[in-house]
């Protein structure tokens, strides 16, 4: 199943989260993004039906297998191309890293792969 923009970026919102404060409940979502709470709630409800995230008895968010896959390579993304347009491109950060968070979920593997490999090589 082909994920929202809006689904990658709960989820890459979640991994950053579980990285920063070691766990994720859904208040903490909400916070992060300024979203409402019945929003955040029906978004994780649709991650956790399509298999992404589970959700613990304490309320604890955990990203699934299939969950971190795609968290993980949509921060790659966000990162790489945030790093690429700003040190490389000389885009100022704030833009770079605005313009990043558009371009993440709509860019071809193909390209992704050679601004990467562009970045890295450098």
């Amino acid at each position: 199943m082909k994920l929202q923009e809006s689904g990658e970026n709960y989820l890459e919102t979640i991994l950053i989260l579980k990285n920063r404060l070691g766990y994720v409940r859904a208040i903490d979502v909400a916070t992060e993004l300024n979203f409402s709470k019945p929003s955040v709630s029906r978004a994780l409800g649709i991650l956790k039906n399509d298999g992404y995230i589970t959700v613990e008895q304490s309320g604890n968010i955990c990203l699934t297998d299939d969950g971190m896959k795609k968290a993980s390579s949509v921060y790659d993304r966000h990162v790489t191309i945030t790093h690429y347009l700003s040190e490389v491109l000389g885009v100022t950060p704030s833009v770079a890293e605005a313009d990043a968070c558009r371009i993440e979920h709509i860019i071809s593997e193909e390209t992704f792969l050679k601004i990467k490999a562009a970045y890295n090589n450098r």
